[in-house]
C-alpha cells in the first residue's frame, strides 16, 4: 500500500502544517489547533483530542459553534498530556472547560492528569466522553463502550449550547444527554496501513467484512463473505434499533460515514436503504449527514449512526457551525 509522505516520523506534524496552511481559521502550536479568534470572553469552551488518522475527526472540528481547540496525538494514540494541558489553556475564555473526547484508556488517563493540572490553577473543567459504538460492549456495560463517529453530534450540540452562553453545566448537560442519544456500529471491508508499518493494521479475506469492527481495527462481532448493501445496512438498522435508548423521540438524525476508503456513491447506496427503513419504523430523519466525518486512514468500510431528537438538540443540531469540513 502506497502513502503520499515524506517520512513517518513526520507525518503528523506534516500533515497538522497542511491543515492550518489550507485553512486560515486555524492555528497550531506544537500538538494542538485551535481556532483563530480564541475562545468568546465570558463563553464555555470546548476541548477535544485523539490520534491522528481519523480526519475529520479530531482536530477538523476545531472552528465556530463546534471546539476551540483540539489535541493531536501519533497516528492512532492519542495526545500527550502537556498537549491535553494547552488545548484546555487555549479554550479557556474563562467560563470554565468541556473536555469532550472518546473512551479510550489512554485519552481518558491523560485528560484527567491534564484537567488536575489546570484545576489547581482554578481553571474548572467538566468530562463529557463519546461512548457510541454499540459493538464494543453490552447495553448493561455501555460505559465501556468506545468513542466513534457519533461522537460529532456531541461536537455540534455543545458548541451550540455554549455559544448560547449556556454555563458549563449546561454545555456538558447537553453533551452527555448527545452522547445518551447516539448509537453507531460500523463494518470494515478492508483494512488500513499505519505510515511506517510493515503490514495492515489487521487483515481481511478479498471477500470478507467484518460487522462492528472499530475504528482502529478493534474486533467487531462477525466475519462473513461480502453481501448486498441492503443486507449490510438491515443488520447496522436492526442492530442500532433494537439497542435502548431512554429518549423515545421518533425524530432523529442519521450518520452514513465513511470509514476512509469507500466513496460518497456506495455511501448513498447504503442512505437509500437506511432512510427507507427508519421511515418505515416510524422515524422521521432530520439534518441527515453522508460523507466523511470519522475515519480511519484509507480503511474501507462504513458506519451508521442515530441520534435521537429532543426539541432542544434538534434546535441545537441546526445552529449554526462552521469548520474545515462541515458547515451547518
Amino acid at each position: 500500500m502506497k502513502k503520499l509522505m515524506n517520512s513517518a516520523d513526520s507525518f503528523v506534524d506534516e500533515m497538522l502544517d497542511g491543515l492550518v496552511a489550507a485553512c486560515p481559521s486555524l492555528r497550531r502550536s506544537g500538538r494542538v489547533v485551535r481556532t483563530a479568534t480564541g475562545p468568546g470572553p465570558g463563553r464555555v469552551g470546548i476541548v477535544s483530542g485523539g490520534g491522528s488518522g481519523h480526519l475529520p475527526l479530531f482536530t477538523g472540528y476545531v472552528g465556530e459553534g463546534l471546539l476551540d481547540a483540539c489535541a493531536i496525538g501519533d497516528v492512532f494514540a492519542g495526545p500527550s498530556v502537556a498537549s491535553c494541558v494547552e488545548a484546555i489553556r487555549a479554550a479557556d475564555g474563562g467560563a470554565g472547560v468541556l473536555l469532550l473526547y472518546g473512551n479510550y484508556g489512554g485519552d481518558r488517563m491523560n485528560f484527567d492528569l491534564a484537567a488536575e493540572s489546570v484545576e489547581l490553577d482554578g481553571l474548572a473543567t467538566r468530562s463529557v466522553l463519546g461512548a457510541d459504538d454499540i459493538a464494543s460492549a453490552a447495553p448493561a456495560e455501555a460505559h465501556k463502550r468506545r468513542g466513534v463517529a457519533g461522537i460529532v453530534y456531541a461536537y455540534k450540540i455543545a458548541g451550540a449550547k455554549a455559544a448560547t452562553g449556556a454555563d458549563l453545566d449546561a454545555v456538558s448537560a447537553a453533551a452527555a444527554a448527545t452522547v445518551a442519544a447516539t448509537r453507531t456500529i460500523g463494518v470494515a471491508l478492508s483494512p488500513c496501513l499505519i505510515p511506517g508499518a510493515a503490514s495492515p493494521a489487521f487483515e481481511l479475506g478479498d471477500q470478507e467484512i467484518e460487522m462492528g469492527m472499530g475504528i482502529h481495527g478493534e474486533p467487531g462481532i462477525w466475519r462473513a463473505p461480502l453481501t448486498s448493501a441492503d443486507v449490510i445496512a438491515d443488520e447496522m438498522v436492526d442492530r442500532l434499533l433494537a439497542d435502548p435508548v431512554e429518549e423515545s423521540s421518533k425524530r432523529v438524525s442519521v450518520m452514513v460515514n465513511s470509514l476512509g476508503a469507500t466513496p460518497l456513491e456506495e455511501l448513498l447506496i447504503v442512505y437509500r436503504r437506511v432512510s427507507a427503513r427508519l421511515t418505515d419504523a416510524g422515524l422521521t430523519i432530520v439534518k441527515p449527514l453522508v460523507g466523511h466525518f470519522a475515519t480511519s486512514m484509507e480503511m474501507a468500510g462504513l458506519s451508521l449512526s442515530i441520534c435521537r431528537l429532543d426539541g432542544e438538540l434538534e434546535a441545537l443540531l441546526a445552529a449554526p457551525a462552521a469548520c474545515p469540513f462541515w458547515r451547518v
